[in-house]
C-alpha cells in the first residue's frame, strides 16, 4: 500500500524538487502540495476520511507557518506524521517543535538521501533529527546553560543595562559616576566575561536576561 504525503512549502523551487525526488519513488503518493498551512487546514477539515500519513512541512510561511500547523493536526489526528524541514536551527525553535512531538527536523540543504532516509524512519514509527539539527541543539544548550551560570555583579548589570540602551561610554560614566577609563574596562571585562564578540552581543544578552525589554 502507498504512503500518503503532503508538501506544504511557499518556495515553489523547493516543493517542485521534493515531488520529483517522490514522484520516482512508487511507494510514496503525494496527494496535495500548498504554499502554506492554511491550505492544508482547510483540506483536513474538508476530507476528514482522507489517509494521510506524512505531512512534510516548512516553518516559514504565510498565513499559518509550520508550528501552528505541527499544533493543529496534532490536536487533530496523532497519527499524521510530521516532518519539518527548515532553515531555521535555533534552540527555541527546536524546543517549540520537539514539545509538539514533531516526528522529524532536517535542513533544507540535506541531501536526497537523507530525506528519504528521514521520511522512511518516520513511516516506520520512528524519530529522526538530522546530525547538523542535533548538534546545533546541544551546542546552543551547552551555551545557554554556560550563559545562566555567570553572575554579574550589581555594577555590571548597571553598565550592560546602559550599554544596551545605546547611551555612550562618557553618559554612562557620567551616570555611575565613574570615569571613562572605568566603563571601557567593564565593557571589556563583560565582553570576555560572557563570550560574545561586540556592543550588539552585550545587547542581546541584556535583553535575554530581561536586563531591558
Amino acid at each position: 500500500m502507498k504512503q500518503n504525503l503532503i508538501i506544504v512549502d511557499d518556495h515553489k523551487m523547493f516543493s517542485d524538487g521534493l515531488l520529483s525526488i517522490f514522484d520516482s519513488k512508487k511507494e510514496y503518493n503525494i496527494l496535495l502540495t500548498a504554499k502554506d498551512g492554511k491550505h492544508i487546514i482547510k483540506y483536513l477539515e474538508i476530507n476528514t476520511n482522507e489517509k494521510i500519513d506524512l505531512v512534510i512541512t516548512d516553518i516559514a510561511m504565510p498565513e499559518v507557518d509550520g508550528i501552528e500547523l505541527t499544533k493543529y493536526i496534532k490536536k487533530k489526528d496523532r497519527n499524521i506524521k510530521i516532518l519539518i524541514v527548515s532553515m531555521h536551527n535555533n534552540v527555541e525553535m527546536i524546543d517549540t517543535l520537539t514539545k509538539l512531538e514533531v516526528d522529524g527536523y532536517i535542513p533544507k540543504n540535506a541531501e536526497k538521501k537523507e530525506l528519504l532516509r528521514a521520511v522512511e524512519s518516520i513511516l516506520k514509527g520512528e524519530k529522526y533529527f538530522s546530525k547538523e539539527i542535533t548538534n546545533a541543539y546541544i551546542e546552543n544548550k551547552f551555551l545557554e546553560s554556560k550563559k545562566e551560570k555567570i553572575k554579574l555583579t550589581k555594577r555590571e548589570i548597571d553598565v550592560i543595562t546602559l550599554i544596551a540602551q545605546e547611551f555612550t561610554t562618557k553618559e554612562i560614566a557620567d551616570k555611575l559616576c565613574l570615569s571613562k577609563h572605568t566603563i571601557e574596562s567593564y565593557r571589556k571585562n563583560l565582553i570576555a566575561k560572557l563570550s560574545v564578540k561586540n556592543l550588539a552581543g552585550l545587547t542581546r544578552y541584556a535583553m535575554k536576561m530581561k536586563y531591558i525589554k
